[in-house]
């Protein structure tokens, strides 16, 4: 059995002054990228960030990423639509203008740490509808059950398209813990024949990965999802982050999906 190795180098929280090697601009980023692809990681999940390290939506700050990583590898982009908690929705909206081949697609609002992550219903159905229109793959990103039931909702009106693409995010505050027995659950609830990946934030992260890959799940790295390698040491970027699920994969005797492989696994639009 392939996996797909997702790397998140940046997210929309962490700053360098919480983990010095935490890529921010579009050349950092495409950089820590490339070195993600050389240890097998086939999908990109970007956050960008302005000149002072702040969640953007810049559109031109998405193309020059985008460009600087497809100048370098092959790597299959997927630009996120949450972008970040200060951003407006109808800002990052906007970012699927760009034709990624995939983005993320957020069901609902929450509440996020300190603050809320808004995902109101009409804009999330638009923005559905607008990756339909444009043959873009969502990638479902759940934080509790009843987001499961609102992906539902959506794929009722016909809104997606089978097979439908999950992330199950644990560990957020505000969202469902980052706990075994909640992912063994989700996974329980996800309809047959979806594609879905863990999310693990923080020091649940290497166990949960472990469980989802022993669940027939895919995986995600990076330093978006913990900013240490383990208990009190930095990450010192995405690479160790990346090696260290690529090694736990083949530890299970799974391999790492190519980018050919994860084109067909993630059943991808064509390439524009």
């Amino acid at each position: 059995m392939s996996v797909v190795l997702t790397v998140a180098p940046t997210g929309p929280i962490a700053t360098k002054a919480d983990n010095e090697y935490l890529p921010t601009s579009p050349e950092e980023i495409a950089d820590s990228v490339y070195a993600a692809y050389l240890e097998g990681a086939t999908v990109a999940h970007l956050h960008l960030r302005d000149e002072f390290e702040r969640p953007t939506a810049d559109l031109n700050i998405a193309r020059r990423t985008m460009d600087l990583i497809e100048e370098k590898c092959p790597i299959h982009i997927q630009l996120s639509t949450g972008v970040g908690l200060s951003v407006d929705f109808e800002d990052r909206e906007k970012m699927v203008e760009l034709r990624p081949r995939m983005a993320t697609l957020n069901p609902c609002s929450m509440s996020f740490g300190t603050g809320e992550f808004r995902n109101p219903p009409d804009g999330v159905r638009r923005l559905a509808a607008r990756m339909r229109e444009l043959d873009i793959k969502p990638e479902l990103e759940v934080y509790d059950t009843g987001h499961l039931d609102a992906v539902m909702r959506l794929y009722d009106e016909g809104l997606l398209a089978d097979p439908l693409q999950f992330s199950i995010v644990l560990g957020v505050v505000g969202g469902a813990a980052a706990t075994p027995q909640n992912l063994v659950m989700m996974v329980e609830r996800l309809p047959k024949g979806c594609i879905w990946q863990i999310i693990a934030i923080g020091k649940a992260n290497l166990q949960l990965t472990g469980i989802g890959l022993a669940l027939g799940g895919n995986a995600r790295a990076g330093l978006e999802d913990t900013l240490y390698l383990r208990k009190g040491e930095i990450a010192q970027g995405n690479t160790p982050l990346v090696k260290r699920t690529a090694d736990l994969a083949r530890s299970l005797d799974l391999s790492i999906a190519s980018v050919v492989e994860t084109e067909r696994i993630l059943s991808l639009p064509p390439r524009p």
